[in-house]
């Protein structure tokens, strides 16, 4: 039962960002979205699991593609859906978007729209958070195409000799952008993590049990004192790169990536063995459609951002002498 419990929850947590994301391809499809998108549709396991395990006092930064880490971690959907869609009440006050979307007093350090980049700004998270005695740890989620990047090896290098308190969670889902990763990097991430004498697991990223439970033992042992982890979570990249990508790289020969074990499928028919009741995964599932109805009528109706604040932050006043 209490497996059950759990993985309602995390299925729960999983239909919030499907319909969440879902809900933007038709935004962004009639231009009520600016900028670039990156879906996650297919990865939610990973989000879910991750998120389940970390505490109040730890934080994450995540990738481009991370509209299911901040929602997971808790980000309301009203700032969400306002800061994607470029409204003045946005968590980023409509400046950020997609990309960019951060929630300091949620732990959420930021997207980043540079593969890799918010590796160092975890590992810098980790070491403040070992310094002040806080007892939180650092996760940074990151795609197969980071994994060629430099500054993860030197994050790794870092975090090692200084035992820093940080997770370092790959979405590995078979693609660096427009290549295969095997075209990207030529070794293997467990390697590389070796190599700095940091313990690696490897997990199945659509089994949403499985990814938990692996975030719990990888956060138990950094608590612990164990120094940095790192987990790769196999999954499938279900859309292109960006949303709109024509994706004419793709072998028509390669499977239906959609048809590779759906992780919402997976937990819906695990509950309903387990016998829970299908009319309640229904209820849950319109009432998270509602809630993210509400949501983007409130974008909708909220202001567009004004020039004057987008100084804020960026200049300090010089008093005239």
């Amino acid at each position: 039962m209490a497996d059950t419990a759990r993985l309602l929850a995390l299925y729960r947590t999983m239909q919030l960002v499907r319909q969440a994301e879902s809900a933007l391809t038709r935004l962004f499809a009639d231009g009520e979205v600016p900028g670039f998108i990156h879906l996650s549709i297919g990865q939610e396991a990973i989000a879910a699991g991750v998120a389940s395990a970390l505490g109040p006092a730890d934080t994450l930064a995540t990738t481009h593609r991370g509209h299911g880490h901040v929602l997971a971690r808790g980000l309301g959907l009203d700032a969400f859906f306002k800061e994607v869609m470029g409204r003045a009440g946005g968590i980023c006050g409509g400046r950020g978007g997609s990309m960019h979307v951060a929630d300091t007093s949620l732990g959420i350090l930021g997207a980043n729209g540079i593969v890799g980049a918010g590796i160092p700004i975890a590992l810098g998270s980790a070491i403040a958070q070992s310094v002040r005695g806080t007892g939180g740890l650092a996760v940074s989620f990151f795609g197969d195409g980071a994994m060629a990047e430099g500054v993860l090896h030197e994050t790794l290098n870092m975090a090692a000799l200084w035992k820093a308190p940080l997770l370092l969670v790959c979405e590995n889902n078979g693609w660096s952008e427009f290549s295969p990763t095997a075209r990207q990097f030529a070794a293997r991430l467990e390697g590389l993590a070796a190599a700095f004498g940091i313990a690696h697991e490897k997990v199945d990223g659509n089994d949403a049990l499985a990814a938990a439970d692996a975030a719990a033992r990888a956060v138990a042992a950094i608590r612990g004192g164990a120094g940095p982890r790192v987990l790769e979570c196999m999954t499938h990249r279900v859309r292109g790169h960006f949303e709109g990508d024509p994706q004419k790289y793709r072998s028509p020969a390669e499977p239906d990536p959609g048809a590779k074990g759906d992780p919402l499928e997976r937990a819906r028919a695990t509950l309903l063995a387990a016998g829970v009741d299908e009319a309640a995964l229904e209820d849950a599932g319109r009432e998270i459609a509602a809630r993210i109805e509400v949501a983007i009528a409130a974008a909708r109706a909220d202001a567009a951002p004004t020039f004057a604040p987008a100084l804020a932050g960026v200049y300090t006043a010089v008093e005239a002498r």
